[in-house]
C-alpha cells in the first residue's frame, strides 16, 4: 500500500496562519519592560517618557533591526533555505540591543513556531522546529513572523506595517495601564508614531525587487 499522506486540518492550519498572539505578546508589559531596559530608560510614567520610549525603539530597534529581521526571514522562507534562515537565528544572538528582551522574543516566537508544528509538509518549518528543539536556533520572533508570512503567502509590505503598527499599539497600551493617558492621547501619539512607517518599509521592498529582477 502507499505511505498515507498527513493532512493537516483546516482548523490547525487557520490557528497557525493568526499572527494577533505572537503580536499581542511583543507588545506587552514584559516585552515594554525589556525594551525599555534596552534602550536604558528608568521608568515609563507620563505621555513624554511614553513618547521616548516609542522614538527610541523605532529608531534603534523596529526600523534597524526588527523590520530587516522579518524581511530577511521572509527572503529565506520564500526560496526554502532552511540552512540560512537557522544561521541568521545565531547571528541575531549576537546583537546587543536584543539581549534585554530576548526571552520574550523566544517565548513569542516559540509560541508561534508551536503553532505551526501541525504542518508537515513544510520542511522549511519542521527543520527550524527541529533546530529550536535541539538548541541550535532561539526562534526569535521576528524571524517566526517572517517565515509565517512567507508559509501563508502574506504580503510582505502588509505584513511589514503590520508588525509595527500593532506592536506600537500594544506598547501604548501597555504602557497605560500604570500611566494616565485618554485614548484620543492614544490614539494621536500612535497615529504620530506610524506616519513614518511606510518610509521605512519601502527600501527594504525595493531589496526584494531588485534581487528578484
Amino acid at each position: 500500500m502507499p505511505p498515507q499522506t498527513q493532512i493537516t486540518p483546516a482548523p490547525a492550519v487557520e490557528l497557525a496562519a493568526d499572527l494577533r498572539p505572537l503580536l499581542e505578546q511583543i507588545g506587552s508589559p514584559d516585552a515594554l519592560a525589556g525594551v525599555a531596559d534596552a534602550l536604558k530608560l528608568r521608568q515609563i510614567g507620563t505621555l513624554r517618557e511614553l513618547r521616548t520610549f516609542l522614538e527610541g525603539y523605532h529608531s534603534r530597534i523596529l526600523r534597524p533591526l526588527e523590520l530587516p529581521a522579518i524581511h530577511r526571514a521572509f527572503g529565506h522562507a520564500s526560496r526554502r533555505e532552511a540552512r540560512e534562515l537557522v544561521a541568521f537565528d545565531r547571528q541575531l544572538q549576537g546583537e546587543p540591543l536584543l539581549q534585554n528582551f530576548a526571552s520574550s522574543s523566544r517565548l513569542a516566537g516559540q509560541n508561534q513556531l508551536q503553532r505551526l508544528r501541525p504542518l508537515r509538509d513544510e520542511r522549511l518549518v519542521q527543520r527550524y522546529l527541529t533546530a529550536v528543539d535541539d538548541g541550535t536556533a532561539q526562534g526569535w520572533h521576528t524571524l517566526v513572523y517572517g517565515l509565517t508570512l512567507a508559509i501563508y503567502s502574506r504580503p510582505l509590505r502588509q505584513g511589514l506595517l503590520g508588525y509595527a503598527q500593532e506592536t506600537t499599539r500594544g506598547f501604548i497600551r501597555s504602557a497605560s495601564r500604570t500611566i494616565k493617558i485618554s485614548r484620543e492621547a492614544s490614539q494621536m501619539l500612535f497615529e504620530e508614531m506610524c506616519q513614518g512607517l511606510p518610509g521605512a518599509v519601502e527600501p527594504l521592498l525595493g531589496e526584494s525587487m531588485v534581487r528578484q529582477a
